[in-house]
């Protein structure tokens, strides 16, 4: 009796242990889903930052899908319950501009900064022209038609010395409803009402000074790029996130700030401009908290700043409506957590402007927000973010370089570019250049058609996006990279293609292929197959030890 009892004694033992590792039982629903995919649609002004980090988390087993259809059709589904989230430039409730605020829960979370760019082609003497200045009033003129022609004598009194073509000017405008709109019309509308009447809008078609014989109206910012890019399109100009010039290599006009300085739209131009935005504090009122008053910005009398810097927001949900669930709230909260930190590291490389640690502390609070968010892993002391400091100041910021006084209003035509307003080394030059040791890019060809070819990197180290959601400390980013080449004058080369996962440096020209960059998710959003991996091979070895004394005893008991 006591030998029959042994094997079922050591196989009820062997169930025991089993059990108490949990093989058998159910597993969490969010470890046996894996990462639930999350749709979102909104601002094509965001939409390369916002696809960079779609293709980095997209190793960790988060599906994110988003459709650049422009700040108003973002705000719109996410009010109608048709995607999960949204990405806007603007917020709700903004009369004639955009939708109310809708009954769906929702926070804003910033997302990135940037720099409203007037991208633009434009040729001299035969040669692309690369150091265009234009002042707020000038450009007001321009998209209103009232200034049709590139040799107009305030856009020649602005740049002394240069024989600009008698060539009419196309100005290139969206067609549909933008965030990008709106924040460019509101500039104008705020400091120069008398070149602009038609106030802040977010469809320029509906401003009365649209005249489709004049202005040629495009389709999201890649549109809008798309056409002034186009070789056969020389004296066109329109306005588009800086990223977009960078990746098609055509330069963008310099813009005149408060203090008399042509500028561009660098990261650091564009963080020195934010640290005079007034945000919104009020916590008590979901509807305006975190949004962004930018008057400070267009008058900030920094001879660095940038005058048209913004930033972009999320739209989350806070409650459980409209078909969200908390397992997609545990992607879409992992998602923003990593743009917000992380994420923001390849803000300059791709034309943007890393966040500051106040907007990221904000933000982050609101992502805590999400319905399924794991609140645990939310903390901004593993936030990776490249304008933080010890002393909470913003580094970007701190360390942009002072224009150069060949860039100041009233140079003398025969003025050598070298020697900086303030400090030793010059934030630009002649052209493009911009000499600033972060975001420090080259849009469009030099004067003398010099071409730039891009050369192969193999791989590069990023730090850990967890591959099926398991938290990991690093990473590695292989793979053959790819070449990119523009030559001056007419070339068109997209820099950037992150489904493509290719990104070049606009300065070296190296090109690296894009990987997983880092996110930090909580241990119980693991993947399920990982997990069920761990607990059949504890099994198999649990059985190679049980099974042995099992098939002896059943053995002897036979015998």
């Amino acid at each position: 009796m006591r030998n029959r009892r042994r094997p079922i004694a050591a196989l009820m033992t062997a169930i025991a242990i089993l059990a108490a590792l949990g093989f058998g039982a159910a597993a969490p629903a969010a470890e046996a889903a894996g990462y639930a995919p999350i749709s979102g649609e909104g601002s094509s002004w965001a939409a390369n930052a916002i696809d960079d980090w779609r293709a980095n988390v997209r190793s960790a087993g988060m599906t994110v899908n988003f459709a650049p259809t422009g700040s108003v059709a973002g705000l719109t589904g996410y009010a109608n319950g048709s995607d999960d989230f949204a990405a806007s430039d603007v917020p709700y409730g903004i009369r004639g501009t955009t939708p109310g605020v809708p009954g769906r829960g929702f926070a804003y979370v910033p997302d990135v900064a940037g720099g409203t760019a007037l991208m633009y082609n434009l040729t001299v003497g035969g040669q692309r022209f690369t150091n265009l200045k234009l002042s707020g009033p000038t450009i007001a003129g321009i998209f209103s038609g009232r200034i049709t022609q590139w040799n107009d004598a305030k856009i020649k009194a602005e740049n002394p010395g240069i024989a600009l073509p008698s060539l009419k000017i196309t100005p290139v405008v969206r067609s549909d409803g933008s965030g990008s709109t709106a924040q460019f019309t509101l500039w104008m509308a705020k400091r120069f009402p008398s070149s602009w009447s038609c106030g802040e809008v977010s469809f320029f078609t509906q401003c009365s000074r649209y005249d489709p014989t004049v202005q040629q109206a495009k389709s999201g910012d890649s549109g809008v790029a798309g056409f002034v890019a186009q070789a056969g399109n020389v004296g066109s100009i329109g306005y588009v996130e800086y990223s977009y010039a960078l990746q098609s290599r055509y330069p963008v006009a310099k813009v005149l700030n408060q203090s008399g300085f042509y500028v561009l739209p660098t990261a650091s131009n564009v963080a020195v401009a934010l640290l005079k935005a007034k945000v919104n504090t009020d916590s008590s009122n979901p509807e305006t908290y975190l949004t962004q008053n930018l008057d400070a910005v267009y008058t900030d009398a920094d001879p660095r700043a940038y005058p048209i810097s913004s930033y972009s927001y999320f739209v989350v949900p806070t409650a459980l409506q409209n078909g969200f669930t908390t397992g997609k709230g545990t992607t879409l909260g992992a998602f923003v957590d990593y743009a917000l930190c992380a994420g923001q590291q390849s803000a300059p490389t791709l034309g943007y402007s890393p966040l500051p640690i106040n907007l990221v502390r904000a933000g982050l609070a609101q992502v805590k927000k999400i319905p399924g968010a794991v609140a645990k892993n939310i903390d901004i002391k593993r936030c990776n973010n490249p304008t933080f400091s010890s002393d909470g100041t913003n580094t970007l910021a701190v360390n942009a370089l002072y224009p150069d006084l060949c860039d100041k209003a009233g140079a003398a035509t025969t003025c050598t570019y070298g020697t900086p307003v303030h400090g030793s080394k010059s934030s630009s030059s002649q052209g493009q250049s911009d000499n600033n040791t972060v975001g420090n890019h080259t849009s469009g060809s030099t004067a003398g058609g010099a071409t730039t070819t891009g050369s192969t990197t193999s791989g590069g180290t990023t730090p850990g996006v967890p591959k099926g959601g398991t938290p990991a400390a690093g990473g590695t980013s292989a793979g053959s990279g790819g070449t990119g080449a523009g030559t001056g004058g007419n070339a068109t080369v997209t820099l950037l293609n992150p489904d493509g996962k290719t990104s070049c440096d606009q300065d070296t020209g190296q090109c690296t292929t894009i990987a997983a960059s880092p996110v930090m998710v909580a241990a119980d959003t693991t993947s399920a197959f990982s997990q069920w991996a761990v607990w059949i091979a504890v099994a198999a070895l649990l059985l190679l030890v049980v099974a042995p004394p099992v098939l002896v005893m059943m053995n002897r008991k036979n015998h």
